[in-house]
């Protein structure tokens, strides 16, 4: 796609939600995503109806995770937790290829909302200190590739320092989230815009030192002029459903050369079942079971992800019972 008919597509109405888009900027040397998400990370929220601090660094969360996951070339999950010493104590989302996104947060209700009354619910506070840790499952005959970072501040800060360590490449993250209030009532939103530097050619073995100091020099001057772009984003542009990923990209960089590709579709879908969660169940012994029979002579088992509850009799469960 050319840059003139960038600009004639970012003219368009709105592409729709729940997407990430790739693109480049090829004057600067870059190449990015952008993610988009609506009612992804919306069913993912109001199922739970998580307090408002949480359910902003869970759509956080959701969006990086998408913003990642849509680079997989397999049919693979790419898997994101945040694990703290701070009140909310577990942030993961999950991806699974080709497009299909789900997250969970797990946290002391008493201490969030001592926070959020004290207006001090920032994300410092509610992580605290501790580990932002990536997992590739690519699946069952293949090895798991697993890498973590320190989270000591904000997501976006650790995502960052993850690829300037696992990529050697010059990164920068974006995440924004909040709440949509219109006549339908309040639905949550997120959206990550994340930029990289790719490394320049080389000029070759007949480069003299000075070609090289210039070559050098307009490659840092691509990416500080990158990252001021970048820096003019507001969270509300992320945010706005009337905002196309593709008319952003084209508004932060359509003077160096946006060319946008192929959106990739993300949809909120857990991938519990009855047939799994009995699965489960059947590898505790006779014993816990018994344990876990509810006062309605019932065992209920209810997915942290989406919220269902399955309910299961004991004769279910008894037929390796012998």
């Amino acid at each position: 796609m050319t840059a003139s008919n960038d600009t004639a597509r970012a003219a368009r109405a709105d592409m729709g939600d729940d997407l990430v888009l790739p693109f480049t900027v090829d004057g600067l040397n870059v190449r990015g995503r952008i993610a988009h998400l609506g009612e992804a990370v919306d069913m993912a929220v109001r199922q739970h109806g998580y307090p408002e601090p949480v359910a902003r660094l869970l759509a956080e969360m959701m969006a990086l995770t998408a913003l990642l996951g849509t680079t997989l070339k397999f049919q693979g999950k790419l898997i994101v937790q945040a694990q703290t010493d701070g009140p909310l104590r577990l942030l993961v989302a999950d991806f699974t290829a080709p497009g299909f996104i789900r997250g969970l947060a797990r946290f002391d209700e008493a201490a969030v909302r001592a926070l959020a009354e004290s207006g001090e619910a920032t994300p410092e506070a509610l992580l605290g200190a501790g580990q932002l840790v990536f997992t590739l499952d690519q699946g069952p005959r293949m090895q798991r590739y697993q890498g973590m970072v320190a989270l000591a501040g904000s997501l976006q800060q650790a995502a960052e320092e993850y690829f300037r360590q696992s990529e050697q490449l010059p990164t920068r993250v974006r995440l924004a989230a909040g709440p949509l209030i219109d006549e339908n009532g309040v639905h949550w939103r997120a959206g990550a815009l994340m930029i990289q530097h790719l490394p320049p050619a080389s000029g070759g073995t007949g480069e003299s030192d000075e070609e090289e100091r210039r070559r050098k020099a307009r490659d840092a001057d691509d990416w500080n002029t990158a990252q001021a772009l970048f820096d003019t984003l507001e969270d509300q542009e992320l945010l706005d459903p009337a905002i196309s990923p593709e008319r952003l990209a084209y508004r932060l960089f359509h003077e160096q050369g946006v060319r946008v590709f192929e959106p990739v579709k993300v949809r909120f879908r857990c991938g519990c079942s009855r047939e799994g969660l009995l699965a489960v169940l059947r590898r505790f012994s006779p014993e816990e079971r018994r344990r876990m029979v509810e006062a309605d002579g019932a065992i209920h088992a209810r997915c942290e992800f989406c919220a269902n509850t399955y309910t299961f009799t004991p004769e279910e469960l008894s037929d390796d019972e012998s």
